[in-house]
């Protein structure tokens, strides 16, 4: 591993590079935050992707795809007189000194929830006085999945939320029971409504029982994936089609391939 000046030496060369480019590349010259956003947007999900399959070497080369674009911004901003590096870092080094009063200051957290809580209520009082809404920090651009997660997070953290973990099954049970009822009525347009419920009470049961829907989710299509591949691999070495199988011998296939995961 490198020495902190080596690193300091290493994020300096960076910040050279891109002023280089900025100066003499004329794509980079080009750029705008509006242009830029669809790529950042891309290289994020390309980085949530490495950290996905633990990939170490992919992860330190997405980590600096994502890092140029912070970079590449605070350029931007600092060419529109707004803003700079500089003033990236001092700001977010002040936020986190702010919201880390058991580390810089007298207050007391012992575990990581006691934390947790501590972040989010110095949060809903930086946001009062800036007389933002409790939910009015979740990005409108998240995913639809990430984004139930986190409004029923932050909407925890003023206590409104379920008294014990176990009631929530008993909404999820009554949401999936309103689909069953809309689907049966041929009613698409209530159907969906209804399925959007079942959806966000699946994700609160999850985040009650501290699991992340947006990763199980991944992992089950990661799951799913890696089955249908073998049934795929298998229906081809036999010199056939997909098409051209069953269903009860691609189930077969898919059994198999689920058999062999779990002997690993």
């Amino acid at each position: 591993m490198h020495t902190r000046e080596e690193k300091l030496e290493a994020f300096g060369r960076l910040l050279d590079v891109l002023d280089t480019l900025r100066e003499k590349c004329p794509w980079d010259r080009k750029q705008t935050n509006e242009s830029l956003r669809p790529n950042t947007i891309e290289e994020t999900y390309e980085l949530c992707d490495a950290l996905v399959k633990d990939d170490a070497a992919n992860i330190c080369e997405e980590v600096g795809d994502v890092l140029m674009h912070m970079i590449f911004y605070s350029r931007i901003g600092e060419e529109q007189g707004r803003f700079d590096m500089a003033d990236v870092c001092n700001k977010e080094s002040d936020k986190l000194i702010y919201r880390h009063p058991h580390v810089y200051g007298d207050a007391v957290a012992e575990t990581a929830g006691d934390v947790l809580k501590s972040w989010e209520q110095l949060k809903l009082k930086e946001k009062a006085a800036r007389k933002k809404t409790v939910l009015g920090g979740v990005p409108d651009a998240l995913p639809a999945l990430v984004k139930a997660y986190r409004v029923q997070d932050k909407a925890r953290n003023v206590g409104f939320d379920w008294q014990q973990r176990e009631d929530v099954w008993k909404k999820v049970k009554e949401e999936i029971a309103e689909f069953e009822s809309a689907v049966a009525d041929m009613d698409e347009e209530h159907a969906t409504d209804e399925f959007g419920d079942v959806m966000f009470s699946l994700i609160n049961a999850a985040r009650l029982y501290h699991i992340n829907p947006d990763n199980a989710l991944e992992r089950t299509t990661q799951k799913f994936i890696r089955r249908f591949n073998y049934v795929e691999q298998q229906t081809l070495a036999q010199g056939r089609q997909l098409n051209d199988m069953t269903l009860d011998e691609m189930d077969a296939l898919w059994n198999e391939a689920k058999t062999k995961e779990c002997e690993k």
